[in-house]
């Protein structure tokens, strides 16, 4: 797999995204909170990460919360994942929640999400009178049952 170029920027004093492992798919990014930051029960917080990127035409980064957070303390990302494109210049920012039942802990250099670099294809949009039918058709948000 060959590797893209991503440039990257450090507003603040703090690690850039890095791979957990040779088989990771996404970048930890880290918290660059001045002090520590409670998120209690049901609070969204916006936490800076003291990071800028330059992404590629082509290209997104997808910012996506970490399984291990969300298990053991219901910590998870309002709009999940979230997206930096490819002509955004600005800080990166993650949008935080705690849907768990206590109050939980944000430091500064902790890992609170993953950063993945995906391939966008740009859509050409054709207005039709019908659409081509499928055994499917309407039939969504459940429609199929649970088992």
């Amino acid at each position: 797999m060959q590797p893209i170029t991503i440039q990257i920027k450090r507003l603040q004093d703090i690690d850039p995204p890095a791979y957990g492992s040779e088989g990771s798919s996404g970048m930890d990014i880290r918290a660059a909170v001045e002090a520590d930051v409670v998120l209690g029960p049901g609070e969204i917080k916006l936490i800076p990460t003291g990071l800028a990127i330059a992404i590629p035409a082509g290209y997104e980064a997808q910012i996506r919360p970490r399984s291990g957070l969300a298990l053991k303390h219901g910590i998870g990302m309002v709009n999940s994942p979230g997206t930096i494109d490819s002509d955004y210049r600005g800080e990166i920012g993650v949008i935080m929640v705690n849907w768990g039942k206590q109050p939980f802990t944000i430091s500064r250099g902790d890992r609170i999400a993953q950063m993945i670099i995906s391939r966008v294809f740009r859509a050409r949009l054709t207005e039709v009178e019908a659409l081509e039918e499928t055994e499917r058709g309407d039939g969504g948000f459940g429609h199929t049952g649970v088992r």
